[in-house]
């Protein structure tokens, strides 16, 4: 086993490497061409693809802190219009893409390709604790790129990573009895995210989100901070690092096979991976193309 905070920090050295698909440019226009214009609908499609045509009551329950209303507009509506393997080609696509751009002449690069094995030994060790982790069982099941194209080998191992990790803390949130929305504000309250970009993305009304705040107040969670700001009580403080102590404890088994060598090699390989994803303005909203 390797330490639990040597895991997180080698999973965070690459997220970048799997949420560009979220923002890049590329992809709206890869699911635009297979029938699916609307971002929101493109964003519940693409990641909810591999469970394959599912109501909206299991993307509703696998993503977790979406207003159920927002799922509905997109789920099941986005398999009239294309097929969950039309949109996995169109994810991957965009995958290629993007990556291709922000890497450049690094494609071809030892490094490139030690760092896709390195995650792929990851990934395939997490591919052997699927239970209790729905989404990622199924993006588990997938195949795997070509070995000839490492910069797609380390976006799908880094993918997979990513929604291990992600069962793992819906897990978590359940166990302390918080749900979507409640998990949101928890979110707000540590400080990483405006409380008003979490609500708007997640589309939930000022009073759903007045509602919770109410609620998680009363069971002295939280409470007023500076500025209007929510702040954690000392107990919703301690609940928060609980969360987040036994996400990274489940996470952790993914990199055993890694070692702290491995992890801090990999690491080490990321940054410029990293760096590169970032000046490529991949990880921002609507951001142009580039190096």
């Amino acid at each position: 086993m390797v330490d639990d905070l040597v895991a997180r920090k080698t999973w965070g050295a690459l997220e970048a490497v799997h949420g560009m698909i979220y923002f890049a440019p590329d992809a709206p226009e890869a699911y635009a061409r297979i029938g699916i214009e609307s971002r929101r609908m493109g964003y519940f499609a693409s990641r909810s693809a591999a469970l394959g045509v599912v109501p909206a009551e299991t993307v509703i329950a696998t993503f977790f802190n979406f207003n159920p209303a927002l799922v509905r507009r997109s789920v099941p509506a986005a398999w009239d219009l294309t097929t969950p393997a039309a949109m996995l080609d169109a994810r991957q696509e965009a995958a290629d893409r993007a990556l291709t751009r922000a890497f450049g002449e690094a494609l071809a690069s030892a490094e490139l390709a030690e760092a896709a094995r390195l995650a792929r030994q990851a990934a395939e060790e997490a591919c052997l604790h699927p239970e209790g982790r729905p989404l990622f069982a199924a993006h588990a099941a997938l195949p795997w790129p070509d070995d000839s194209e490492p910069h797609l080998v380390l976006w799908h191992a880094q993918t997979l990573l990513r929604e291990f990790r992600g069962d793992a803390h819906v897990g978590a949130l359940l166990l302390e009895g918080l749900s979507g929305i409640e998990a949101l504000v928890s979110h707000a309250a540590a400080g990483d995210v405006p409380a008003e970009v979490l609500r708007v993305s997640r589309a939930w009304s000022e009073e759903d989100w007045s509602t919770a705040v109410d609620g998680l107040r009363a069971r002295g969670l939280v409470e007023p901070g500076g500025g209007g700001d929510l702040a954690f009580t000392d107990r919703g403080r301690a609940q928060r690092q609980w969360i987040e102590d036994r996400t990274d404890a489940l996470s952790a088994p993914a990199y055993a096979p890694l070692d702290d060598w491995g992890c801090s090699r990999l690491r080490a390989l990321a940054r410029p991976l990293r760096h590169a994803v970032v000046a490529a303005g991949l990880l921002t909203p609507g951001g142009e193309r580039g190096g």
